[in-house]
């Protein structure tokens, strides 16, 4: 009786699978208990197959560098070890039978909330239960340093890399600390800062807070398709997987590290519009096109929707998202899907009130009206503001900017700029497509002989802006 329930709760999880993804798993299976083809078969009624702690680990070993790091290879282990089947302690058992492998791959990669959250409680610790704050925060940690290390294994950062972003190690803390701040107890409230590690949450807190961070269930897929290297192959079916990271294109080959940082990339880009989560180009960097803000302007009109970015000289880094091309006029522009957001000390994005409609201004070489860059707030007073001056800025919100209900972003009211990104988003608008891409060299041949017979060639070629369609990364 038992072996019937066992093997029908068995095969409702194996039938959620398509028929290349049970073999794919099958597969995976078989080669962690270490049993391949038809001799495994043969003997499986004798020898159950079953999966052990070392076989993980040693499959991660296999390689010159893990897929994963150890902590979350055990914790994923953990995660197998708390299905319990019916009629076995399983529990006890140090061994994962393939019934508890499926069921835990079924859960986590095609489940609801519901489904997921015994074996989350228990990959955030083993003995499961009411869990502290400091636990969740371990684990969410473990699972943001998972999936950027994974990600970056396994190439699939689509031009992103360690080597041109931010160190990821405070992007790591900073988007955990995100993510937890959505953890509420059952009145409601939001336990913050060293309260919020001390405080025991319960499983339906938990089981609340993953229903509500979608975030959680899709680093858990990235890491078991990836980390585990099962279903990669195949096309997910979810736009959270394919657009996690967008492409990244104009910075490949500049030596010039973003002052994003991927966890941060990944947070901001979920912020988007769906339609623009596919690519970031690079427009504009204070360090390769100079400290000018008419520089600045001729990166960035024009280009459809955009990122800015800065850091001040304290080291903070904020900026926003401006919903339409930048325009050159006296006049508020953008409309409600803009936002600000902030990078470090803290990772947070914050939407618009429905207060005003001053999403974002860009002037320049005006006489009565200010002449900047601003997002949100009002006149004199911005949530986020670059001088025509170049170099000086402010962000003023007491106690929060109208439009977008932010805190004041830089670490000073006023400011003084360090470094400022433009990146576009989504796929560039048809204006800005090859007009005025001509470049002098392209134009008159004769300039260009000229150039090098006075060897001054190569300094011209390396002015231009590089072509897109030379950056295909992967």
């Amino acid at each position: 009786k038992m072996g019937n329930a066992e093997s029908n709760a068995y095969q409702n999880h194996l039938s959620r699978f398509l028929p290349e993804e049970q073999s794919d798993i099958d597969g995976l299976f078989d080669t962690l208990s270490g049993s391949s083809g038809s001799a495994g078969a043969k003997n499986a009624k004798a020898v159950k197959k079953t999966v052990t702690l070392a076989a993980l680990q040693a499959r991660q070993c296999a390689h010159t560098r893990e897929p994963l790091p150890e902590p979350m290879t055990a914790r994923l282990y953990n995660g197998m070890k708390s299905i319990d089947l019916p009629g076995k302690s399983s529990g006890l058992s140090e061994q994962i039978a393939k019934e508890q492998f499926v069921i835990f791959m079924s859960n986590l990669l095609k489940g609801n909330a519901d489904e997921k959250i015994s074996i989350i409680m228990r990959m955030i610790a083993k003995t499961g239960g009411p869990l502290k704050g400091k636990q969740i925060q371990e684990f969410t940690e473990d699972l943001i340093t998972s999936v950027v290390h994974v990600l970056s294994y396994r190439k699939e950062l689509k031009g992103w890399s360690l080597e041109n972003t931010r160190d990821s190690s405070s992007g790591v803390k900073a988007l955990a600390s995100e993510l937890l701040s959505e953890l509420k107890l059952p009145d409601g409230t939001k336990p913050v800062g060293s309260q919020l590690l001390e405080t025991n949450f319960d499983q339906s807190a938990i089981e609340d807070w993953v229903y509500r961070v979608p975030q959680i269930s899709v680093f858990l897929s990235v890491v078991i398709r990836q980390g585990l290297h099962v279903l990669h192959s195949l096309p997910d079916q979810t736009n959270d997987i394919l657009n996690l990271v967008p492409h990244c294109k104009g910075i490949k080959g500049r030596g010039l590290a973003s002052l994003f940082d991927i966890p941060a990339i990944i947070y901001i880009n979920s912020h988007l519009p769906a339609e623009l989560q596919h690519k970031w180009q690079l427009l504009f960097s204070s360090r390769l096109h100079g400290e000018s803000f008419s520089q600045l302007c001729a990166h960035i009109v024009n280009k459809g929707p955009c990122i800015v970015i800065l850091r001040d000289l304290d080291g903070f880094l904020f900026g926003g998202f401006a919903s339409h091309s930048w325009e050159v006029k006296p006049q508020f522009q953008g409309d409600n899907r803009c936002f600000l957001f902030s990078v470090f000390p803290t990772l947070a994005v914050y939407t618009y009130t429905g207060y005003n409609d001053h999403y974002m201004y860009l002037n320049h070489g005006q006489q009565t009206m200010p002449n900047g860059l601003g997002m949100g707030g009002q006149h004199g007073y911005f949530g986020l503001w670059i001088d025509s001056d170049y170099g000086k800025g402010h962000s003023k919100a007491k106690p929060r900017c109208t439009t977008y209900n932010s805190p004041q972003l830089s670490a000073k009211e006023d400011f003084t700029l360090d470094a400022m990104e433009v990146w576009a988003v989504g796929d560039a608008p048809e204006s800005a497509g090859r007009k005025g891409k001509k470049s002098i060299l392209d134009v008159d041949p004769e300039a260009q002989a000229l150039l090098e017979m006075t060897g001054k060639s190569r300094q011209s070629e390396g002015l231009r802006e590089p072509v897109e369609e030379d950056e295909d990364e992967d």
